[in-house]
């Protein structure tokens, strides 16, 4: 339900700020005033399309905002139409794109009349309509539908192009074939080889400098002499006793490194065929790296994948084969859900399109029909192709409602569907708001009374905004908002305020009399309010 609504430089609107109700909100107001703005602004927030030449002459930018109550959650939408550039969208204030915005509101408003959103014309929304009003139970068949599309993607996944399946097949052979002649099996290999081929590319180097070390340690004058003068130089005086224990402990240490150092050179040796082995396999690891993964944990479970692959393909025929027995115990019961779905759509279609007609004929259409024409049992099983026909007059051949209907007509077929939606338990929500434009044009009298009462009907359960000229309609209303132009200094302007008591009287008498209105239309506009 829409609780707010902010209009800031669309159009002659300079800034208005409205607080919306539930039930039925009449908007009326002088031809010219600025009515359509308010159907215009919502059009923007439901991801209309936006045109610089909206924007108040004057002003830098219009902006809309919303605030909505769905699901017990709050959402603001805004759409701000600048004059140069294109327009920005916000959901909640973050940035968001106009389609975006347009699925975010695709279950807050519906529009009807003349304007964009006319959700009538979609034939899933005229399916759906089908379906709430014969109660039709969809779980059955949507279950069947979407196990066949698993099981459909299963057997795409295993390659149902033959052809495609044996080049597939002849790759997977090579690629695992070449990985398991690799022998990979550990991924921190190419780290050890790399360390090795450092050792095996220096021996000598390295050798030398584990000489120059262990010269420089125990030879004549070396580290290990000077260690052994300090211990007998402090061994015997008890103030040094610490220190020189000390000294010990680095001279044993330093007899332990000697060795450890001795004992590593002599295991360093210059082998160029193991060089030569070393560089090769860790050129083989780099080009299979390239093809692939990353590194050799990559290349492992790429490895291992492959092998799985080419194991599902090889045992395809088998496979495809249980699958294709699960398909068809699916696709029968796909078929007996559709079936059973079809056949109600089809029993429910004449009753709807009869209630639609009823319903029509009193909203001054007394020669329209509409027909709930669902495809043939034996072409369609489902019934998934509903489709809503029209004609409003007598010895016309019904067609396509959105090819005959004029803004009007369809603005009226749908709050006659709208009506018989409502009066059918468990349809429609409270949370929707529609907004219809142009639903009276043409009437007057009996038909604008039946019109009035058929909008605060639907409005019982849905919250309804209606632009009116029609004094028996906006008298029905729940809230009434009059739109009203002045100029001031050359500059026109536009409010919108919410009357009540005289006010409303004085408003529902100038529409009944076309003018500010005397005694006798005042006593007219109290009459219908008293209603």
């Amino acid at each position: 339900m829409l609780t707010e609504l902010h209009i800031e430089n669309l159009g002659v609107i300079e800034r208005v700020d409205l607080p919306m109700g539930p039930g039925l909100t009449a908007v009326t107001g002088e031809t010219g005033a600025g009515k359509t703005m308010l159907v215009e602004a919502l059009d923007l927030l439901v991801g209309g399309r936006a045109d610089a030449t909206m924007v108040r002459p004057g002003a830098v930018e219009a902006r809309v905002d919303g605030r909505f109550v769905h699901a017990n959650r709050e959402l603001v939408l805004t759409r701000v139409v600048p004059t140069d550039g294109r327009s920005r969208a916000y959901i909640d204030g973050r940035p968001a794109t106009a389609a975006a915005l347009a699925d975010a509101a695709s279950e807050l408003v519906e529009l009807h009349g003349q304007h964009a959103h006319q959700s009538l014309l979609g034939a899933a929304t005229q399916r759906a309509a089908l379906d709430a009003f014969g109660a039709i139970d969809l779980t059955a068949q949507q279950e069947a539908r979407g196990r066949l599309v698993e099981i459909d993607a299963e057997l795409a996944a295993l390659g149902g192009d033959e052809r495609a399946r044996a080049r597939e097949i002849d790759l997977l052979t090579f690629q695992v074939a070449e990985l398991d002649a690799a022998s990979i099996h550990d991924p921190g290999e190419e780290a050890r080889l790399a360390a090795e081929e450092d050792t095996l590319a220096d021996a000598v180097g390295h050798r030398e400098a584990a000489a120059s070390a262990l010269a420089a340690l125990i030879d004549e004058g070396g580290a290990r002499d000077a260690l052994g003068l300090s211990v007998t130089a402090l061994g015997a005086r008890a103030p040094f006793a610490a220190e020189a224990q000390r000294l010990r402990g680095l001279l044993a240490e330093l007899d332990d490194l000697t060795r450890d150092l001795r004992d590593a050179a002599e295991r360093i040796d210059d082998d160029p065929a193991r060089l030569a082995e070393v560089r090769s396999r860790r050129q083989l690891l780099r080009d299979l790296g390239r093809k692939y993964g990353a590194d050799l944990a990559e290349v492992l479970r790429y490895s291992t994948e492959a092998s799985a692959r080419l194991v599902e393909l090889e045992g395809f025929d088998e496979r495809a084969a249980a699958l294709d027995g699960v398909r068809t115990t699916a696709a029968a019961v796909e078929a007996a859900a559709s079936r059973a779905v079809g056949d109600a759509r089809r029993a429910a279609a004449g009753a709807l399109g009869t209630a639609v007609t009823e319903a029509l004929r009193t909203l001054a259409l007394p020669h329209a029909e509409v027909v709930v024409a669902v495809g043939r049992a034996d072409e369609d099983p489902g019934g998934d192709r509903v489709q809503f026909l029209f004609t409003a007059n007598p010895g016309s051949p019904v067609l396509a409602l959105t090819k005959v209907a004029s803004g009007g007509e369809l603005a009226r077929a749908m709050l006659a569907l709208r009506l018989v939606l409502t009066s059918v338990a468990g349809t429609g929500g409270a949370d929707a708001t529609y907004v219809f434009d142009e639903v009276d044009a043409g009437i007057g009298g009996r038909a604008a009374h039946a019109v009035g009462a058929a909008l605060a009907g639907v409005a019982r359960g849905h919250q309804v905004l209606v632009v009116t000229h029609l004094a028996q309609v906006a008298a029905q209303a729940d809230t009434h908002l009059v739109v009203a132009k002045s100029v001031s200094d050359g500059v026109t302007r536009t409010t919108v305020a919410v009357v009540d008591d005289d006010q409303r009287v004085d408003e529902v008498a100038r529409m009944l009399s076309g003018t500010e209105g005397g005694d006798a239309a005042r006593r007219h506009a109290e009459q219908l309010l008293s209603r």
